[in-house]
């Protein structure tokens, strides 16, 4: 599983507490608490943010919402500020903010 990590020691350090998990040396929860410390959190995205991101990548509504599986009516909601994009929108919304279009094509 591709992960984004705040930095490449917590990786590291990440890979090797993966692996003391797999051997049943650490239990679940600590795992779980491991994954919260060293994942990069996602964090909202205001409407203004969510229309940046897509002139960035100079398309439409309409395509935008194809590449994020969603209704271009949603993406409309999200830039008028009267949705707000959560779950696996907002982490796809990220994923095109850092990556661009072709992260998730």
């Amino acid at each position: 599983m591709n992960r984004k990590y705040k930095s490449e020691a917590r990786a590291a350090i990440h890979e090797t507490m993966s692996d003391l998990y797999a051997g049943g040396v650490i239990d679940k929860q600590t795992m779980q608490r491991f994954d919260k410390s060293c994942l990069s959190p996602i964090r909202p995205l205001n409407p203004e943010q969510i229309k940046a991101i897509r002139d960035k990548e100079n398309v439409s509504q309409t395509v935008f919402a194809n590449y994020l599986n969603v209704t271009s009516s949603l993406v409309s909601k999200w830039e008028r500020g009267e949705k707000r994009p959560s779950g696996a929108s907002l982490k796809l919304l990220t994923l095109v903010e850092k990556n661009g279009l072709s992260a998730v094509a």
